[in-house]
């Protein structure tokens, strides 16, 4: 199975797709003794889809990506592009250094995504210079288009913008430093169809600071576990319903917060664990995570109900 779209079909959709929808990232299932649970995956995913996402990002941050074996990839897309069935664009991660990376991208392929998810580098910190011949390397690779995604060791000057639209496949930029400043310059200096997104940790809370620079669309790691909270933000985000907005914030995107900042790794265990609170077949996260300890669980079960109670 090969993709069908060009890049600039491809971007399109994708645009389209950020308009109605949030981006979502779902998680990978895995059984009791931490294999993959494929079957599991699909039911998910089918829940997922039918919540409405403008795209899908299997095999990313909260996919544990970073976890799964290079045939557990290939069977993870597979299945997601056979659920999708071409209703909505398949975006998938890869990462590492360029050469591994470039496995990864040629395994999309065959398995018919249509786009990538460039994560930073494993590890090493590198000169503006060596990020781009990263992008450059892995996009030559493949014929892909490949959204770059800065976050951590990697954050891409202005200067390097030219560099980058350079390479005929590269359409767009996810976020997830949070520096608008940054962003902005960059969003002036690159070519103006390429798409940009936030993907801070908790997306909804940036959301209207984003906005506000041009970049209205957003990642949800909400969407992994509460598609109907999820759902209800962007609405009200996208009606400019403030005092909805500032509801839902207050009452349940704060807590989140600071629930997450109360564990290392729980922008992935603690979505996961969310979701099988929910009764969601997703579950636990593989080492080196960790699931979070039976106190933060409490502290999660009642912000989730409080989560869904707001949005009955």
């Amino acid at each position: 199975m090969t993709a069908t779209y060009t890049s600039d079909d491809v971007r399109a959709r994708l645009r389209r797709g950020m308009e109605t929808g949030v981006l979502s990232f779902p998680l990978t299932p895995f059984d009791a003794d931490g294999a993959l649970d494929i079957d599991a995956f699909r039911a998910y995913l089918r829940d997922q889809i039918a919540a409405g996402p403008g795209a899908v990002f299997p095999c990313c941050g909260t996919g544990e990506f970073f976890s799964l074996a290079e045939d557990e990839y290939e069977r993870v897309v597979t299945a997601a592009v056979e659920e999708a069935a071409g209703a909505l664009p398949v975006v998938v991660g890869a990462g590492y250094g360029w050469a591994q990376a470039a496995r990864f991208a040629a395994i999309a392929e065959r398995a018919g995504a249509d786009a990538l998810l460039l994560m930073p580098p494993y590890l090493v910190e590198a000169p503006q210079e060596g990020l781009v011949e990263h992008v450059r390397r892995v996009a030559a690779s493949t014929s892909l288009p490949v959204i770059v995604y800065q976050r951590a060791q990697v954050k891409i000057a202005v200067s390097s913008i030219a560099g980058l639209a350079a390479i005929p496949n590269v359409i767009g930029l996810k976020d997830g430093h949070c520096d608008l400043d940054q962003l902005q310059r960059l969003k002036l200096a690159a070519p103006p169809e390429w798409l940009f997104f936030n993907g801070a940790a908790t997306a909804e809370m940036q959301a209207r600071a984003y906005r506000s620079i041009g970049v209205p669309a957003y990642s949800s790691a909400v969407h992994a576990f509460a598609p109907e909270i999820a759902k209800d933000f962007f609405r009200a985000f996208h009606a400019d319903d403030h005092e909805r907005v500032e509801l839902l914030l207050s009452r349940f995107y704060v807590p989140l917060v600071e629930l997450r900042d109360k564990g290392i790794g729980y922008g992935v265990s603690l979505v996961k664990a969310a979701a099988k609170l929910r009764g969601l077949p997703v579950g636990s996260v593989r080492a080196p995570l960790a699931d979070p300890p039976p106190e933060h669980l409490e502290q999660l079960r009642a912000l989730l109900d409080t989560g869904l109670d707001l949005v009955r």
